[in-house]
């Protein structure tokens, strides 16, 4: 029970003694600078507090306990308790120790250990000390659970061995890098690292827990990593031979490359299992393998390698296996039963051994074995090969001739005439008389009895004679050469080469050679001459012999031809009968023995020619004919018959042999011993070159722990997986005959590895708690489950593999739910419920995952459907025990330990009812959610007298009751139970704790006693206040706030308290009380009447109610928390409706704040009274300074944040700036309020509803406030000086400031993301207003440059980088995501106050300093992929995760509305433009996700679309300038974007929401408007519209449009009429707007609505234009882009419309020309929209030929003649004149409308008066329309006729270029 308790509360302790003395007598300060009347109920809470003792502050805090010396402390005292034989001690302990490892990773630093300091080295040692007792402990319980024990025993100590290895490691890799781990790792603690290394179940189980013990031991202990290396190599051996096994047995296709390459992993475990039949199957595999003409050559090669290590493998029985098993083989493929079959079909099989290299081991190793069983299955080998030509195929015997062909020199040291194979090997060289052939070709048989000469058998050496006579004699003339074969001659033969004196055939291979080439050169000359004596030759060969002794010279004489010529003397030597050239044949065999011995080359060839071998014969003949040596020819000889075997590199593929150029000529050990050679040679392969030189297995095979691994490896793999390994040992037991008996494992390893395997460790416990027959075997098997569950938490395991996860899959509901159906009905019983409780609140802590909605739906369905008497949330009711006697005072303690445990189970469960979407859970956990409610009620019994309270048992059901009323609606689900009834019920109990414990105490500032209760307490009042306003249909709900006269025994004290209960619980030692309580204040004050009650509650408080609340704002000294809700309280003050001065205060309600000056009798009252406290009390002064601390944290990436009983040291990460509240404790969520009236995370929707409401709309904003301001500035500065509230407010404030002048210098000023937040919120109110006074105060104090610099995109990108890593933890996962959902609400409440200043100070965007790095940073959280977010959000383990995202949406709102008010400045919105320039691919992006997100979030999607609108529209503008006058500084990359791909992509994303949407839907105003502005700035994105058919559908709704028009023209009804066509007309307009964006500057779109009779559909509406002069615009505007150089469209508006597919061949006479022609004669107001469109309308058309002569026809250029122009004295025409002539110019563009112009009767006269007067534009158009009909040649003669006309031009001096026409263009910007 200690250990429980000390578990309980480690966190609170730990947080205690690391809290700041400045934070703990933050209080005491705040006490003794209030004063109130001696009359006042509340003096006992302001009195200062007395000193208890006289003791040095300053010494008391030096001996508190550090954080980090503390957890140290517990690890130190709770690590013995690990030795336990109890499973619950244990697992209390170890969760003790897991809850301290994380405390010891955020309080000790890695660098501990090279710390010198006194308290370095004392945490260092301590740990070293632990440590220590961590390797006793993992060797304790290892050798425990190794030993012959009971069961229940071994399950003990297996299960306590896990957890504290896993401990263990968890704890090395908090604390301590792996690369000191060798220099502070004592040696027990890497001796338990060995073992947990050798430990293969574990390390199956917990994988990255084995690994990190694996590289603590590598750098800890060479030696023992190494030897883990080398059983960890075998152990895979082993399971590659039991997989190799598995896979040759099962069915189907083989991969046989996988397998060779398993077989080859297996041959180095045959020492530790000795599985033979792996060989057998194996060599079955070469045999297919190699019968198959289809193998690869890569397979073959492989396969014969590891054919190859079997052959020679050094254990015995591996060899005796593989030769006996390769004779089987050859006995079933030629053995004679076979003679009946095909010889393809069998014969084949043999084909792996005919190979070189296998015909080479097995003659050379395998003959000459010392084993019996294997040299005698190698003869047998052989014999069949050479016996076996009837039994094989052509192709298998020359397969077989060649393989034996370079290994015959081995073979025939076998050679003999005593036994079969000696006998068979000499028929090898025999040549048959009758058919001249034998077994092998010719020239093989010449070198084959040659080298039989060399035999140390006479009798072999006597055969070899007889073979070797017919190749001599059958020689090419024979007869002729020397020398002669006579008997003498014959009777040398067999003894030629015997008894020979060795020669020395090592040369000398120095580099440099000492001999001079001249030299060399003249003594060749001198050999080679046929003048020079015989003497003198052979001299100078005997001198060339000696000079070949240096290698240096052999290329000089080859290059010279010595080789040649010395093959030439002895072929001469012995081909001559005359004998004048012998002398030189023993110094020439010299040179060639050197030479050939350094040349394998030469060797090679000569080695092919058989008329060599028979010349080089004779001539040692001839030489022992004249008594000469033989050794050089012997030598010679040698060097030819045994070049096959005269390599090393031709038998391995070992690049090292292979690397030698050129390879030493040296022969097998097995050569020299069996043959007579005349010369000593290296000599190698003593050992067979495949031979694998197995490690010591000796050691290993002895080791316990080695061959316990060893042991489940091979188990493991033979059965295919633990799983089936298990199953196999339930059925069978360890009786298996399949293998060798050391490898079964042994009972007690069984148990252990049932204990390990989470699986069938969870199995087993359930089938225990199904057939459990005792309490005690039930609380054991929970206790397993829960350790399973405690691993999987300190091991960071995840996954499917996980207890979770596994549980999930077995049926567990139906083994614990019984207990929980059944009333306890003795003490055994209730104990088991104890643990049962326990269990599932463990459970249901864990990690979430898909399994909780099942789960969590089982227990609440299991909980609500019990009977209502009998029902398990009875059992947290208390009842009175009657007699306490020891047995009662047990069963007490007993019951009192299960309605704990129940409310912390029933609390978890309340957590995961917020995580949780099901619907069947959501409708099952409102009634549980009541239900529970009622329950805790009724256990909340209050009395009188307060010491007869249980406190624990109180603050148990306190606690209880802040996880329910937490949960929105929690009164709600009662059907006998109304939420009216319910929340009043709560609220009497609350309140009456609140005064017993704290009023009627004065508060519990003098004790610690009861201050959980009053916690808990407040935050329930907390809670119940949000729930009450959401629930509750009483409108004075807040007067039932106030303590009663039934709440307190002094009637008259109870009269007047009202609120002021409050007001001691805002400065409680406790900061979550005060944090509460001021909540409670808040949401009080979110209306009308909490303000007034709490104001009237505060009279008699210095400072009264703003006095107060300010001074907790600003005290620095103070958590961030709780003045964040002092700012929600002042936030929600300024929301009343306040005088602007004495005179309105007589009609106001309100009359608060109020500030009384006693001296000059002077009174401020609302408005003037509030800028007065402000003032005073240096609000923006203290607001900067809050900013800048703020800063300063996030500079020094320091920051220590007080939150919920926690204090939080982080350094160095990116997720420690502006830390969020982190979310342990279950009541944390509390603390992300989104707006000023709540605390509470809201549902989703009410948090932005209810913060707009609050933070605006009670705002009243004057007309003028500067004006009702003004009388008030004269008293202000006389108040200001001298003045004093009534309330003694200056002492108050003051002391404040004394406060912070006396703080110490290093003290840290906390400052949060939240209040910054607030503080956002209370300026942008404070603007609302004082709009000018704070406007200016915040320019003066700079503090939107100080908001603007905390704004950092790169944090938030930090965060979202590290919340993808799969490995992050829980408790990292919880505090980023915090940080990223207080940064923006941060954001977001700038962004309004930002907004609200540039509303009344809109100069604010040209304030450079803090306004482009602001847009940078903003752009780039604007272009942070929400998909990001939202998958932050998904994956947190928060509750309310739809209002989370609804604040980060909401945040993105902002940003978008403050761009787009940023956007008014120019400078804006080219740094903009050009950082979307950049940055487009993420910003599109976000605009599509919140397309997307249209239908639940309209707001996003409205401000998104807008501020696409503003970027496009200001792009559009830029692109109508010349690009020739771009600056460097305006030109962007943002038009290329948007003409290219990315154009196209967002309107397809647009257009796609727009045609998706009604135009009764809103948003489809603001699709059309991005829509708009998009087909204005980007070509790619009309081409897109042309193609997605923008322009057809778009015809199409204008005709359904007017269709609709005429059919509701004529239904009755005027207003509906009214209505319905105000709705099409605007809708008309908008889709003329898009077509007239859609058309701009786009030949195809034209095409495409010429196609689609765009003209012909706009004529039919004509009269419907006329009759709304907005609509009209924009079809003169639509009609002005479709005609700007499209003579197509011009042309169009001159046919009628009558046919529907073609137009008329002439112009018609009505037609929409006309239309426009009348409406342009039309009388209308000067300088009218609609006439200035239809004249640049007609203008277009003027150049067309078609439209010049319609308007020629129809009479309308007469109406130019009746212009009226300027009276005299006028300097300027008017615009209807000015029209005229734009159209006239333009006409004048050709030939023909130069003549029009010319025939209007006295249009000349006309246009030259015009031209005297002043043009409206830069270019006189009169004279350029002279000037242009000059150039016809029909109107020279008439103008010329004018004697007036050029007088003109020349007054004027018009240059005689023409003037290009004019176009209106008339795109859209929004």
């Amino acid at each position: 029970m200690c250990i429980l308790a000390n578990k309980s509360a480690l966190t609170i302790k730990i947080l205690f003694l690391t809290l700041p003395m400045q934070q703990s007598g933050s209080s005491s300060h705040r006490v003794a600078t209030s004063r109130l009347p001696a009359a006042s109920p509340l003096d006992t809470v302001h009195l200062e507090l007395p000193e208890m003792e006289s003791e040095d502050a300053l010494e008391l805090r030096f001996r508190q306990l550090s954080l980090a010396q503390f957890c140290v402390a517990v690890v130190e005292h709770a690590l013995p308790l690990l030795r336990t034989e109890s499973m619950k001690t244990f697992l209390c302990v170890l969760e003790l120790l897991s809850e301290v490892l994380l405390l010891l990773k955020d309080s000790i630093s890695e660098d501990v250990w090279d710390d010198s300091s006194l308290i370095g080295l004392e945490l260092a040692n301590k740990l070293q000390v632990s440590m220590d007792f961590l390797g006793d402990l993992l060797a304790h319980h290892y050798n425990a659970s190794s030993s012959d024990q009971t069961e229940s025993v071994l399950v003990h100590h297996r299960m306590a061995y896990t957890g504290t290895a896993i401990f263990t490691i968890r704890m090395l890799q908090s604390l301590l890098p792996v690369e000191k781990s060798s220099e502070n790792l004592p040696e027990t603690t890497v001796e338990g690292l060995f073992l947990l290394s050798m430990d293969m179940p574990f390390s199956m189980v917990f994988p990255s827990i084995h690994e990190s013990a694996t590289a603590y031991l590598e750098q800890a202990s060479s030696e023992s990593y190494s030897t883990y290396r080398r059983v960890t190599r075998v152990a895979h051996s082993m399971e590659s031979s039991c997989t190799f096994l598995k896979e040759i047995k099962a069915e189907g296709d083989k991969n046989w490359l996988e397998l060779v390459e398993l077989a080859d992993q297996a041959i180095d475990g045959f020492p530790y299992h000795q599985h033979l039949p792996i060989v057998k199957e194996f060599l079955g595999i070469c045999s297919f393998i190699w019968k198959s003409a289809q193998s690869s050559p890569l397979l073959q090669t492989e396969s014969q390698k590891v054919f190859l290590k079997l052959l020679s493998h050094p254990l015995l029985s591996v060899k005796i296996e593989t030769y006996a098993c390769t004779l089987n083989i050859i006995k079933d493929c030629l053995g004679i039963k076979n003679i009946t079959k095909p010889v393809s079909s069998v014969c084949q099989g043999v084909h792996f051994l005919l190979h070189v290299r296998v015909l080479y081991e097995i003659c050379t190793f395998g003959l000459q074995d010392k084993a019996e069983k294997v040299n005698s299955a190698a003869k047998d080998i052989l014999l069949f090969l050479m016996k076996g030509q009837l039994m094989m195929t052509a192709l298998t015997w020359n397969k077989f001739i060649e393989a034996v062909y370079p290994v015959i020199p081995i073979l025939q040291g076998y050679a003999s005439t005593e036994d079969v194979l000696g006998n068979c090997v000499l028929l090898l060289s025999e040549t048959s008389s009758e058919t001249g052939d034998g077994m092998i070709p010719k020239t093989a048989r010449l070198r084959a009895a040659l080298r039989l000469l060399f035999t140390k058998q006479q009798k072999v050496r006597d055969i070899a004679v007889k073979h070797l006579m017919c190749h001599v004699t059958n020689a090419e003339g024979a007869s002729a050469k020397r020398p002669l074969l006579e008997s003498g001659v014959l009777s040398t033969f067999p003894s030629l080469y015997v008894g020979i004196k060795s020669v020395y055939i090592k040369l000398d291979d120095a580099e440099k050679s000492f001999f001079k080439m001249e030299s060399v050169s003249k003594l060749y000359n001198i050999l080679t001459s046929e003048t020079v004596d015989l003497v003198l030759r052979k001299s100078a060969a005997e001198q060339l012999a000696v000079i070949l002794q240096d290698t240096a010279m052999h290329a000089v004489l080859k290059s010279l031809g010595v080789t040649e010529r010395v093959i030439t003397f002895i072929n001469e030597s012995v081909n001559r009968s005359v004998k004048n050239m012998d002398c030189l044949l023993e110094p020439c065999l010299s040179i060639l023995r050197k030479l050939m011995y350094a040349d394998p080359v030469l060797r090679h060839s000569l080695a092919q020619q058989p008329s060599f071998f028979i010349m080089l014969l004779r001539a040692s003949l001839i030489v022992k004919e004249n008594g000469g040596n033989l050794s050089d020819a012997a030598a010679l000889m040698c060097f030819l018959l045994f070049d096959e075997v005269a390599r090393m590199d031709i038998w391995t593929d070992d690049q090292s042999v292979c690397a030698v150029s050129p390879p030493p000529f040296s022969l097998p050990v097995w050569i020299v011993r069996r043959y007579n050679l005349p010369f000593e040679v290296l000599a190698h392969h003593v050992v067979s070159p495949y031979c694998t030189v197995l490690p010591p297995h000796l050691d290993l095979l002895a080791f316990k722990p080695a061959w316990e691994m060893l042991q489940f490896a091979w188990n493991r793999a033979w059965f295919g997986g633990i799983d089936n390994l298990l199953d196999q040992l339930k059925s069978h037991g360890t009786d298996f005959t399949e293998f060798l008996c050391d490898l079964k494992m042994s009972p007690s390893q069984v148990v252990m590895l049932n204990v390990i395997h989470i699986t069938s460790g969870i199995r087993d416990c359930l089938q225990c708690i199904h057939t459990a027959v005792s309490h005690s075997t039930v609380s054991s098997a929970l206790a397993r489950i829960r350790f399973y569950l405690l691993n999987d938490k300190l091991g960071l395991k995840q996954g499917a593999d996980s207890t979770k996860n596994i549980l999930s899959t077995l049926k567990w509901h139906s083994a614990i739910d019984r207990f929980l159906q059944v009333r306890p009905a003795c003490r055994e019983d209730e104990k088991l419920l104890v643990d049962v409780v326990v269990f599932l609140s463990k459970y249901f802590k864990e990690r979430k995952s898909e399994s909780d909605y099942e789960d969590l739906r089982w227990i609440l369905e299991l909980v609500l459907k019990q009977d209502e008497t009998n029902t398990i949330l009875n059992l947290i009711i208390q009842k009175e025990s009657q007699v306490q006697g020891e047995v009662e005072e047990i069963q007490a303690i007993i019951s009192q330990k299960l309605q704990k445990e129940l409310m912390v189970f029933f609390s978890t469960l309340l957590t995961c009812v917020m995580y949780v979407s099901d619907r069947m859970c959501m409708a099952f956990a409102g009634p549980f959610e009541t239900q529970l409610a009622i329950r805790l009620l009724q256990s909340l019994r209050v009395s009188d007298a307060p010491h007869f309270y249980g406190l624990p048992s109180l603050e148990r059901t306190l606690k209880g009751m802040v996880h329910v009323t937490v949960l929105p609606g929690w009164s709600s689900h009662s059907p006998s139970v109304e939420p009216d009834s319910l929340c009043m019920k709560y609220l009497t109990g609350l309140l009456e704790v609140i005064s017993s414990f704290y009023v009627e105490w004065g508060g519990n500032s003098m004790s610690f006693m009861g201050k959980g209760v009053t916690k808990n307490a407040v935050l329930c009042l907390l809670h119940l206040s949000h729930e009450m306003m959401a629930e509750t249909k009483n409108k004075d709900w807040v007067s039932l706030w106030s303590l009663s006269d039934d709440q307190n025994t002094e009637e008259q004290t109870a009269s007047r308290l009202g609120l002021a209960w409050l007001i001691p619980l805002w400065v409680d030692r406790d900061p979550e009380v005060r944090f509460a309580s001021l909540g409670v204040g808040s949401a009080l004050t979110s209306v009308e009447s909490g303000c007034i009650a709490l104001a009237a509650s505060c009279q008699n408080i210095s400072g009264g109610l703003w006095g107060t609340v300010l001074n907790i704002l600003l005290d620095q000294m103070e958590c961030s928390m709780v003045r964040r809700e002092a700012a929600f309280i002042l936030q929600n003050l300024l929301v009343m409706p306040m005088p602007a001065n004495t005179e309105e205060s007589k009609d106001f309600a309100w009359q608060s704040p109020c500030v009384h000056d006693e001296d000059s009798g002077l009174s401020l009252v609302g408005l003037p009274a509030l800028q007065a406290l402000i003032y005073h009390c240096q609000f923006f002064d203290h607001t900067n300074q809050m900013i800048y601390n703020k800063k300063k944290m996030c500079d020094t990436t320091c920051i220590i944040v007080f939150y919920y009983s926690e204090l939080l040291l982080d350094f160095d990460d990116s997720m420690r700036h502006w830390r969020g509240p982190p979310s342990i404790s279950n009541q944390s969520h509390m603390s992300s309020s989104l707006s000023t009236s709540s605390t509470v995370i809201l549902p989703e929707g009410t948090a932005e509803e209810q913060t707009s409401v609050l933070s605006s709309s009670r705002v009243p904003v004057p007309e003028t406030p500067a004006n009702r301001l003004m009388a008030q500035e004269y008293h202000l500065y006389i108040f200001l000086i001298s003045g004093q509230s009534d309330t003694d407010m200056t002492d108050s404030l003051s002391s404040r400031d004394s406060r912070v002048l006396e703080q110490s210098s290093d003290h840290c000023v906390i400052v949060t993301p939240h209040l910054t937040a607030a503080i956002c919120g209370l300026l942008t109110n404070l603007l609302a207003v004082l709009p000018d006074f704070t406007l200016s105060a915040i320019k003066q104090n700079q503090i939107l440059v100080s908001l603007a610099s905390l704004i950092d995109a790169g944090i938030l990108e930090k965060c979202f980088w590290e919340l993808r890593s799969p490995a992050l933890l829980r408790g990292d996962r919880e505090d980023i995501t915090n940080q990223v959902i207080s940064l923006f609400q941060c954001l977001s409440s700038f962004s309004k106050l930002l907004q609200s200043c540039l509303v009344i100070n809109p100069e604010l965007t040209y304030q450079k300093d803090f306004i482009n790095p602001l847009l940078i940073n903003v752009f780039n959280i604007l272009t942070l992929n929400l998909n990001d977010i939202a998958y932050c959000l998904s994956i947190r383990v928060q509750p309310n995760i739809n209002a989370n995202d609804n604040l980060l949406k909401k945040s993105n709102v902002f940003i978008f509305v403050h761009l787009q008010t940023l956007g008014q400045n120019a400078q804006s919105t080219i740094l903009g433009q050009t950082f979307l320039g950049k940055q487009w691919h993420s910003f599109a992006g976000t605009i599509s996700i919140c397309v997307d997100l249209s239908s639940t979030h309209s707001s996003l999607y409205t401000s998104a679309l807008q501020f696409l609108s503003v970027v496009l529209s200001e792009e559009a503008k830029r692109q109508l300038v010349n690009p020739a006058q771009l600056n460097s500084v305006q030109k962007t990359s943002l038009t290329e974007i948007l003409n290219g791909s990315s154009g196209s992509q967002l309107c397809e994303v647009i257009l796609q929401s727009f045609e998706k949407k009604t135009f009764e839907d809103g948003l489809k105003k603001m699709s059309a408007s991005a829509l708009m502005s998009l087909l204005a700035s980007s070509s790619s994105a009309q081409t897109h519209a042309l193609k997605a058919g923008l322009i057809e559908s778009s015809v199409e709704r204008i005709k359904h449009i007017h269709a609709q028009l005429n059919l509701e023209s004529l239904k009755p009804g005027k207003a509906m009429q009214k209505k319905k066509e105000e709705n099409c007309m605007r809708e008309l307009k908008m889709i003329l707007q898009i077509l007239r964006n859609c058309l701009y500057h786009h030949d195809e779109c034209k095409v495409a609505a010429t196609d689609s009779r765009l003209t012909s559909v706009l004529y039919a509406l004509w009269p419907w234009f006329l009759l709304d002069d907005p609509v009209m615009e924009a079809a003169l505007e639509l009609l002005c882009v479709f005609t700007a150089n499209c003579t197509t469209a011009c042309s169009s508006l001159c046919w009628s419309s009558a046919g529907p597919n073609s137009f008329p061949r002439g112009p018609a006479s009505t037609s929409l020309m006309h239309s426009i022609m009348k409406l342009a004669t039309q009388k209308s107001p000067e300088n009218s929209n609609i006439q200035q469109l239809a004249f640049s309308l007609l203008s277009n058309l003027a150049i067309c030929h078609d439209c010049k002569g319609l308007l020629q026809k129809s009479n309308f250029l007469q109406n130019f003649l009746s212009l009226s122009l300027p009276k005299p004295g006028s300097k300027l025409i008017s615009p209807l004149v000015s029209l005229w002539l734009k159209l006239l110019l333009n006409m004048s563009f050709g030939e023909d409308g130069q003549q029009i112009i010319l025939k209007i009767n006295g249009s000349l006269e006309l246009l030259i008066e015009m031209s005297r007067y002043k043009p409206r534009s830069s270019r006189p158009a009169a004279l350029l329309i002279l000037h242009n009909i000059c150039f016809s040649s029909t109107n020279k003669l008439k103008i010329l006729a004018n004697g007036e006309t050029a007088f003109t031009q020349l007054e004027h001096l018009i240059s005689d270029s023409l003037c290009r026409p004019t176009h209106r263009y008339l795109p859209y910007y929004v």
